[in-house]
């Protein structure tokens, strides 16, 4: 180890940057002090990224998360912005907060040119993805984060989602995106299914647990809540300021899209059809999500042995945290960041148990696991561009 006694160094064009830090006085007078003065220009150069990044629908909630993740990504830079509505714009006019980014004008899906792009995130509605998948350069990653390719078998995605698959191929080539369950396959995957938020938010937890035997299979019961931007940024009237505000209500009532999506999951780690009772609602919030599950343990579970089984699973992984015990999660706590925090409960009706689950439904339910993803796609450290901690309050 070395020590060094300056006094006052100032610094010209830029704060240690490189090859830009010039030593321009020393004053002796006060020895033992370092002093940094930093002149940093305001126009910084951009610096070139490894991997060009497409994103399709950059002008949803979604697609925004993206750009926003992505600005303090080292390896991942933006060559493409798709929007067919707002085709010519910038993403500083149509997102405000994001008007620091020097990105290229959005154009529209049918003038894109990927001829200078490596990956891409599609963050187009459900039922317009498959064909524009299926379209796109071959050479190309692909992380969906609509629900069209989510479902392994296609009759039930006409039968949820009311159309017909317009490709079939493809989806026999998809890997279901649930990162922290699914990373091997992931690894060398083209095209990856980001899961939905519910789905995230509820399979994480069930999974370990269902694979450890230690719940039953009947009877899972999950009640889901999500913030207003979970629904979409079109205009819609259930969504005006009046419709939601000061109030909560359930929707999908046993027929919400995500339940073929949780119910395939589930029966995937339990090797056997799972069906669970599962409603959703619309809180008076912009974002995040909560789960609470409510489940029968096995025959001679305990609390304790759940609780076990989790922090087994989960100890060594950045993203999924399980809290201390008796530590409620809440939606605050995970705010703008890729983090699920988790714990369980006993419940009062002896043998079940009430497991609750908080996520940012954009970030860890969309756009995070996104990049999550696609790091680990490309071979990059999964939680690069990732580490943002939660906004709060």
């Amino acid at each position: 180890m070395w020590t060094a006694k300056f006094s006052s160094i100032s610094v010209g064009t830029g704060c240690f940057g490189k090859d830009e830090a010039i030593v321009t006085k020393v004053n002796k007078r006060k020895e033992g002090k370092i002093f940094v003065k930093c002149a940093v220009n305001t126009k910084t150069q951009k610096p070139d990224k490894a991997v060009r990044i497409g994103v399709l629908g950059a002008s949803g909630y979604t697609g925004s998360e993206i750009v926003r993740l992505l600005a303090n990504h080292p390896h991942f830079g933006i060559s493409l912005m798709t929007a067919d509505r707002k085709a010519g714009q910038s993403i500083g006019s149509v997102f405000p907060h994001l008007v620091s980014q020097d990105l290229p004008d959005m154009v529209a899906v049918k003038d894109a040119d990927f001829s200078d792009v490596d990956a891409v995130f599609c963050c187009l509605p459900h039922g317009t993805t498959q064909e524009i998948i299926k379209g796109l350069p071959k050479g190309l990653k692909i992380v969906d984060l609509s629900a069209d390719f989510r479902l392994q078998d296609i009759s039930e995605y006409e039968e949820w989602y009311g159309q017909a698959h317009r490709a079939p191929d493809l989806q026999k080539e998809a890997v279901y995106g649930l990162t922290e369950i699914l990373r091997e396959e992931i690894k060398s995957a083209r095209l990856v299914a980001n899961p939905g938020c519910y789905p995230t938010s509820i399979q994480l937890p069930l999974v370990p647990l269902i694979k450890a035997n230690l719940i039953q299979y009947r009877n899972i019961i999950i009640d889901s809540k999500s913030g207003v931007t979970g629904a979409g940024r079109g205009a819609k009237e259930a969504n005006l300021y009046t419709e939601i505000s000061e109030g909560i209500y359930s929707y999908g009532m046993t027929r919400h899209r995500h339940v073929p999506e949780i119910e395939q999951g589930l029966s995937d780690a339990a090797h056997s059809k799972i069906t669970i009772s599962f409603t959703p609602h619309l809180m008076p919030m912009n974002r995040g999500m909560q789960s609470t599950i409510y489940v029968e343990m096995a025959a001679g579970v305990t609390i304790e042995d759940l609780y076990q089984q989790l922090k087994i699973s989960y100890q060594d992984e950045e993203f999924v945290i399980l809290l201390e015990k008796g530590v409620v999660p809440h939606t605050h706590h995970v705010r703008g960041s890729n983090y699920n925090l988790i714990n369980v409960f006993p419940d009062r009706i002896p043998g079940r148990a009430i497991i609750t689950s908080v996520i940012d439904n954009l970030v860890k339910g969309a756009s995070g696991q996104a990049l999550q993803n696609l790091n680990i796609m490309l071979g990059y450290a999964e939680n690069t561009g990732l580490l943002y901690q939660p906004l709060f309050p």
